[in-house]
């Protein structure tokens, strides 16, 4: 009986830790899809868009990781990326980014370097992800402004994802704030062996955004 309760007892605890641990609670879940063609833009000049540049440090791309005992939080160093904003019409305009993997960290020096192992993330064979946005339309889970729909090429994988965000332009500058959670196994991302079963699938993705007109 002694035993039974204790084992009880490890399994709510084991319930509880992956509970307060989970970076996607409370957090919009991306929709995950087959890629799909993205239109093809015609050039700025003819359409009369007006191109925005970001990368660091104005903006941010940060991740939140779990394990059942612990969460993890993290950035990439260096990325960038293009908003081409048609007349102002941010439901006209397009995104595109690419993020040098290998500069991922996190708050764990021991982590940062497993991540960048074929373990994870393999930086050394797939060195870039890259996003290409294939719509942007008005309206968005949870009161947000869009919903961005594009293609995530990560790990020589590429899905199309959808998640909500706020989307601005004010002035010479475009903000761009979301906070979504994505699968890792979508991606290939699989930790080899049992461990895997320790580390929780969702990975919480913040973005801040500010382009700045180019």
């Amino acid at each position: 009986m002694i035993k039974s309760h204790v084992l009880a007892g490890a399994a709510l605890a084991l319930v509880l830790a992956q509970g307060c641990n989970n970076p996607g609670k409370d957090k919009p879940k991306a929709e995950v899809a087959d890629a799909v063609q993205a239109p093809v833009a015609a050039p700025a000049a003819q359409t009369g868009a007006v191109a925005y540049k970001f990368g660091p440090p104005d903006s941010k791309v940060e991740y939140v990781g779990a394990k059942v005992t612990k969460k993890h939080e993290g950035s990439f160093g260096n990325f960038s990326g293009t908003i081409q904003v048609p007349e102002g019409n941010a439901e006209k305009g397009s995104v595109t980014a690419e993020i040098d993997v290998a500069t991922i960290t996190s708050d764990d020096a021991k982590l940062t370097n497993h991540l960048k192992s074929p373990d994870f993330f393999d930086v050394q064979k797939f060195p870039k992800a890259r996003f290409t946005s294939t719509s942007i339309k008005a309206g968005g889970e949870g009161g947000k402004s869009h919903t961005i729909t594009g293609n995530l090429e990560l790990k020589n994988v590429t899905k199309s994802i959808t998640f909500p965000a706020n989307v601005r332009v004010e002035g010479d500058t475009v903000h761009v704030d979301a906070e979504f959670s994505i699968d890792r196994k979508d991606f290939g991302i699989v930790y080899p062996g049992m461990p895997d079963d320790l580390i929780r699938d969702e990975v919480l993705l913040k973005l801040k955004i500010q382009a700045k007109k180019a």
